[in-house]
């Protein structure tokens, strides 16, 4: 579509000297003050006068309706939203929930989520890598997972190592 142009809106204007009055309203989309225009001329010749004042912004204004209507142009606003979500209070608060929910697993846990990654099997090195427990409580722990039908002891048949094999 075809943008409003300022000088066809002036010459609409002039119309009014023959008795239509109205036309750059017409022209620019405001049809409703337009027919105002119309019949009561120019709304008595006070809005007629005020009006030529006003003609650049009207031109202006259907111009934008119009680029916005077709998608024709470029927008002349440009609207982006930066947020910044590293200072929200409750993030931090549910970080440190996570963060410490992570910690407080307990060493059976550990050890049991260790068994799972590792296909099951555990040496007693990996065991206490995992678990982060020194060897007293390591060989606790891992008496307390037999006991409890958690895990088998038995020797690597290449190294003789021992192996504890859990069913995870």
């Amino acid at each position: 579509m075809q943008q409003a142009n300022s000088g066809v809106a002036y010459i609409l204007w002039c119309l009014c000297f023959f008795g239509i009055c109205g036309g750059q309203r017409f022209y620019t989309g405001q049809i409703g003050s337009g027919l105002l225009y119309l019949f009561t001329v120019g709304f008595f010749g006070i809005g007629q006068l005020i009006d030529l004042a006003l003609i650049p912004g009207m031109v202006e204004k259907r111009n934008i309706y119009l680029r916005g209507l077709h998608g024709n142009g470029t927008p002349s606003v440009n609207q982006s939203v930066t947020l910044n979500i590293g200072e929200i209070p409750q993030l931090k608060q549910l970080q440190a929930i996570e963060s410490s929910t992570l910690s407080t697993s307990s060493p059976m846990q550990k050890l049991l989520k260790a068994a799972k990654e590792q296909n099951g099997q555990l040496s007693i090195a990996q065991a206490a890598m995992y678990t982060e427990l020194e060897s007293e409580h390591l060989k606790e722990l891992l008496q307390e997972a037999t006991k409890m039908g958690y895990a088998e002891v038995n020797n690597d048949p290449n190294t003789g190592a021992i192996r504890y094999h859990f069913d995870v």
